[in-house]
C-alpha cells in the first residue's frame, strides 16, 4: 500500500516547500522505488526518477486541493514520469530472481494502460477507486483493464493455452475475486460455476495469476534501496538550483552630467512622468529594476544590513498574484568575493505563513554573474530573489538571511565540481520589507487551434507586473500521434513581444474535468502598458510521440548487416550474434533529414515470444534547429547553450537472454511500435481579448 500522510504532514510539505518533498520521499522511499522498479529496473534511471518526480511535485503542490489523497496525487505524477523514462530505460538487470524477470517480463507484455492498472492493483494493493483517479479513467474502464492484462498474462504464464469460460460471466470476474460482488451475483456465479467446468477452471486460472501477482508483491518489499540513494537525489536537486546562467543585454553608463541635469529639473518644477522616466534610466543600474521604477510599479527601499563585513542592500520590491519580487546588491566591504541568495537556503520569510500565501510557487532564477552590471565590481553582485506572492493588498514582510553562497568563477566550466565543494558565508542579515500587491488582470480565452492535427484551446491568459502567464490545454484523445511536450518562442501584445520563460517553462497546471485534455501553464516575461486588444501566441516546438507497426522478419541464413526502410529512413540490423545470450546492434546514423529521433521496438523469438533484454545502451548525437551535430562524448557543450536541440539515437545496442533450459536465442522478428520525434514550429495563432 501507498503510506497515508495525515494533514499536519501535508501543511509542512507546503510551508517548507522542495526540501520537506525530498524529506517525504526519504521516508517513503521504498514503496515509490518498488512502483519506479516495475517501469524502469536500473537503479540509476531510478535517481532520474525521483528526481524529475521530485522538481514536478514542487511545482505542482499549489494546486493539490484535497480532491484526492496526498498519496494518489504525488502517485499520479510519479507514474507520469515512469512513462517519460521507461521510453528510453537501459536494463541491466541483476538484482532480480529468474522467477521476477519472467513476470515483469510478462507485465512488460502488456500495453502501458494494463500493465500500470495491474501493478498498481494487485502489486501495490491500492483500491481500484485510487488507481482509477491516479490514471484518471472510471472504475468500470479500471475493472476492464484489469480483466484484459490479466487475460494477457495468464496467456503467456500459461504457455498461450486458450480458456472457454462463459463471456456473459467475464465481467464479474474482477469483482468476485476481489470479494467486491454484490450478494445476488455473487449467488448467480457461484451457482453458474458449480454446474460449468469451463469457468471453473477459467475463473481459477485467473486466481493463480493474482496470486502470483501478489507473490511479486512480497518480493518486491525486500528489494533494497542503495544506501546512498537519496542523498545523491538531494545532491542533484542542490546542482538544479545553480545550475543555468542567463546573459542580459549591454547598456552604456552615463556620467554625473546626468544627474545635474535632473537637479535642474527638479528645482524648475519639471519633474513630470517624462522626467521621471528619465531619472531612473540614468540612475538605476539593474535594467530589470529600472523598467518597473519606470511604470511606478514599485518603489527605491534602498535597506541595508551588515554582517561579518557583508553588506546586504534591498534595492526594491514588487508584489503581485504571480510573486514578490525582491531586488538586491550584495557588498563584500573586506575582499573580492560574489555572493547570490538562494531562496530556502538560508534566506526565509519570517512571517510567511502570516502574510503570504500557498497557492503558487516561488519562481527560480538564475545567477547572472555574466550580465553588465555584474562584471564592473569583483566585490558586488546585483540579484533578485522570488518570494510567495502576499495575501493581502499590503504588508511587511520579515526577511531573515542566515546564509549567502560564494559565486565561482564563471570561467570554470567543471560545474559539477562546482556543485559539489559550494562555499557559503554565515551571518544575519534582517530586513522589514514593506511591500504593495500590484493588481493583476485575467482574460477568459475561447480560441482553439491545432498543432500536427492535434487540437490545442486556449484557456487564460494572466498579465501581472511581474509576469505574463498563458493557460492551455491539450487534447488527448488520439492515440496513434499525441503531443508530450508543446513550446512557446514567445506571446506579442500591443507590438510588444515576451519570450517564453527559460526557467519557468511549461509546467503541468491540473487535470481537466474533461478527462481527454490536460492542462498546462507557461509563463512570459512581464507587459507594461495599456489594456490589450489581442495577442499573438507563438509556437516553437512540438514534442510528438507515433504509433507506427511494422514488422521485420530476421532472416538467420542471410548476412549482416541487412537494412529496411521506416519512417523515411533506412536502417540497419548491424549484428545478430546468436547465443545462449544474443547480441542485436540496430543503427541509424543518417540524422539529417530524418523524421523521428528514437524508436520504441521489441525483439521476438522463434516461439513467438518476446526476447528478454538484460542489457541495453544506445548511442546518438544532438543537433540544432541549424543542423549542426554536437557529439557530447567527443565536445561537450552545455545543453542550454544549444539551440533547440534534438537528442537522435544512432545505435541501439541489446543482450537477448536464453531461456531456462539452455537454448540459445534465435531472434526472428523486430517488431516496432512507434516513434518519438520533435517538430519545430513557426505558427501564430491570433486571439481578440476585445
Amino acid at each position: 500500500m501507498i503510506p497515508k500522510i495525515d494533514s499536519i504532514s501535508i501543511t509542512t510539505i507546503k510551508e517548507k516547500n522542495v526540501a520537506s518533498i525530498v524529506d517525504w520521499f526519504d521516508l517513503h522511499k521504498q514503496s515509490f522505488y518498488t512502483i519506479g522498479w516495475s517501469y524502469l529496473r536500473n537503479h540509476q534511471q531510478m535517481e532520474e526518477l525521483f528526481y524529475r518526480s521530485i522538481i514536478q511535485i514542487h511545482k505542482e503542490l499549489p494546486r493539490f486541493k484535497n480532491e484526492a489523497s496526498f498519496e494518489t496525487w504525488v502517485t499520479s505524477i510519479f507514474i507520469h514520469t515512469c512513462r517519460e523514462l521507461s521510453d528510453h530505460r537501459s536494463l541491466q538487470i541483476s538484482e532480480e530472481s529468474e522467477q521476477q524477470k519472467d513476470l515483469f517480463n510478462a507485465l512488460d507484455q502488456l500495453n502501458e494502460s494494463e500493465k500500470e492498472a495491474i501493478f498498481l492493483t494487485y502489486v501495490k494493493g491500492i483500491s481500484q477507486e485510487e488507481v482509477a483517479h491516479i490514471l484518471q479513467i472510471s472504475v468500470e474502464k479500471m475493472k476492464e483493464l484489469l480483466f484484459s492484462g490479466i487475460q494477457s498474462l495468464r496467456k503467456v504464464m500459461g504457455d498461450r493455452l486458450t480458456y472457454n469460460g462463459c463471456k456473459e460471466y467475464h465481467e464479474v470476474y474482477i469483482d468476485y475475486l476481489g470479494r467486491n460482488l454484490d450478494r445476488p451475483k455473487k449467488i448467480e456465479l457461484e451457482k453458474h460455476i458449480y454446474h460449468c467446468h469451463d469457468c471453473q477452471e477459467d475463473l481459477a486460472t485467473f486466481q493463480d495469476v493474482m496470486l502470483t501477482l501478489s507473490n511479486l508483491s512480497d518480493k518486491l518489499e525486500d528489494l533494497v534501496v542503495p544506501s546512498d540513494f537519496m542523498e545523491i537525489v538531494k545532491d542533484r536537486m542542490a546542482e538544479k538550483e545553480k545550475h543555468r546562467l542567463q546573459k542580459n543585454k549591454k547598456r552604456v553608463r552615463k556620467g554625473l552630467f546626468i544627474a545635474g541635469v535632473f537637479v535642474l529639473l527638479i528645482g524648475i518644477d519639471f519633474f513630470t512622468k517624462t522626467s521621471s522616466n528619465l531619472y531612473y534610466t540614468w540612475t538605476e543600474e539593474d535594467p530589470e529594476l529600472r523598467g518597473f521604477l519606470q511604470q511606478d510599479l514599485g518603489e527605491r527601499l534602498n535597506l541595508e544590513s551588515e554582517s561579518k563585513g557583508v553588506k546586504v542592500k534591498i534595492k526594491s520590491a514588487i508584489a503581485d498574484d504571480v510573486q514578490t519580487l525582491v531586488f538586491y546588491e550584495i557588498e563584500d566591504t573586506k575582499e573580492d568575493n560574489q555572493y547570490v541568495m538562494n531562496y530556502d537556503d538560508g534566506v526565509s520569510v519570517e512571517n510567511q505563513y502570516e502574510i503570504m500565501s500557498p497557492e503558487t510557487n516561488p519562481r527560480y532564477y538564475p545567477t547572472d554573474s555574466e550580465s553588465d552590471v555584474n562584471k564592473e565590481e569583483k566585490n558586488v553582485f546585483h540579484g533578485k530573489i522570488s518570494l510567495l506572492p502576499i495575501k493581502k493588498d499590503n504588508g511587511t514582510i520579515k526577511l531573515k538571511i542566515t546564509k549567502l553562497q560564494l559565486i565561482r568563477d564563471s570561467t570554470d566550466r567543471n560545474r559539477i565540481t562546482a556543485y559539489e565543494n559550494v562555499e557559503y558565508e554565515t551571518g544575519e542579515w534582517n530586513f522589514e520589507i514593506p511591500v504593495t500587491k500590484q493588481p493583476s488582470i485575467e482574460y477568459a480565452l475561447d480560441k482553439e487551434t491545432e498543432v500536427e492535427g492535434i487540437p490545442v484551446r486556449f484557456d487564460k491568459l494572466t498579465i501581472a507586473p511581474t509576469a505574463t502567464v498563458l493557460q492551455y490545454g491539450i487534447n488527448s484523445e488520439q492515440s496513434e500521434k499525441r503531443i508530450e511536450a508543446l513550446n512557446f518562442d514567445n506571446l506579442v501584445v500591443n507590438k510588444k513581444k515576451m519570450k517564453s520563460d527559460l526557467y519557468g517553462g511549461i509546467s503541468y497546471f491540473e487535470t481537466s474535468q474533461d478527462m481527454n485534455w490536460s492542462t498546462f501553464q507557461t509563463h512570459f516575461g512581464p507587459l507594461f502598458g495599456e489594456k490589450p486588444k489581442e495577442v499573438n501566441v507563438q509556437f516553437e516546438s512540438v514534442q510528438l510521440a507515433f504509433e507506427d507497426h511494422k514488422t521485420i522478419e530476421l532472416d538467420a541464413s542471410k548476412e549482416y548487416p541487412q537494412t529496411f526502410e521506416y519512417a523515411g529512413s533506412t536502417i540497419s540490423i548491424d549484428k545478430v550474434e546468436n547465443g545462449q545470450n544474443t547480441n542485436v546492434v540496430i543503427s541509424d546514423h543518417e540524422v539529417k533529414n530524418r523524421v523521428y529521433e528514437s524508436l520504441q521496438f521489441q525483439i521476438v523469438g522463434e516461439d513467438g515470444n518476446e526476447s528478454n533484454p538484460i542489457e541495453m545502451d544506445s548511442e546518438g548525437v544532438l543537433v540544432d534547429k541549424n543542423g549542426v551535430e554536437y557529439d557530447m562524448n567527443v565536445n561537450p557543450v552545455a545543453y542550454e547553450e544549444i539551440e533547440q536541440p534534438r537528442f537522435f539515437v544512432t545505435v541501439q545496442r541489446m543482450k537477448l537472454e536464453g531461456n531456462n533450459t539452455g537454448e540459445k536465442v534465435i531472434p526472428k522478428r523486430l517488431e516496432i511500435f512507434g516513434y518519438s520525434a520533435m517538430k519545430y514550429l513557426d505558427d501564430v495563432v491570433k486571439i481578440s481579448l476585445e
